[in-house]
């Protein structure tokens, strides 16, 4: 899990992401494509599964080169890349996506523009999301 925490880090920075009003979106907008994984527990499979699958070397790279950052939302708790937000922050994260720490197992997209492009519950394919980037106009122009 290090290991993917340093690599999502790389080139991205680890700046603070959270904005004067506590949502932490705010800060990511135009920078980064930010991919919230909302879970009742750190044992949830949804959350496991996709961090097996993003530590593949290829989907790790993928996520890297589409410049997105990993929120992950644990029981109310988030983080970004590994670390830790403040309560704040997390409770402005929920709110800005429009869940509940209790609502089940989230999966959320967000683009460069701040719009969701994906909110789907349970597990999510990571090559389903590169791919839902790829047709983004933002990507094609790069």
């Amino acid at each position: 899990m290090n290991a993917l925490i340093a690599a999502l880090s790389l080139g991205l920075g680890l700046s603070s992401a959270q904005a004067s009003d506590g949502n932490p979106l705010l800060a990511e907008r135009w920078q980064s494509r930010p991919l919230i994984v909302i879970v009742p527990d750190a044992q949830d499979s949804t959350l496991l599964g996709l961090r097996t699958a993003l530590a593949a070397p290829g989907s790790r790279e993928a996520f890297v080169e589409r410049e997105m950052v990993l929120y992950e939302v644990i029981a109310g708790q988030a983080s970004r890349n590994g670390q830790p937000l403040d309560a704040g922050a997390s409770a402005a994260l929920l709110q800005a996506v429009g869940h509940s720490a209790d609502a089940g197992p989230r999966v959320v997209l967000v683009g460069k523009d701040g719009g969701i492009k994906v909110d789907q519950p349970g597990p999510v394919d990571p090559h389903a999301l590169f791919t839902t980037i790829d047709r983004m106009p933002m990507r094609q122009g790069q």
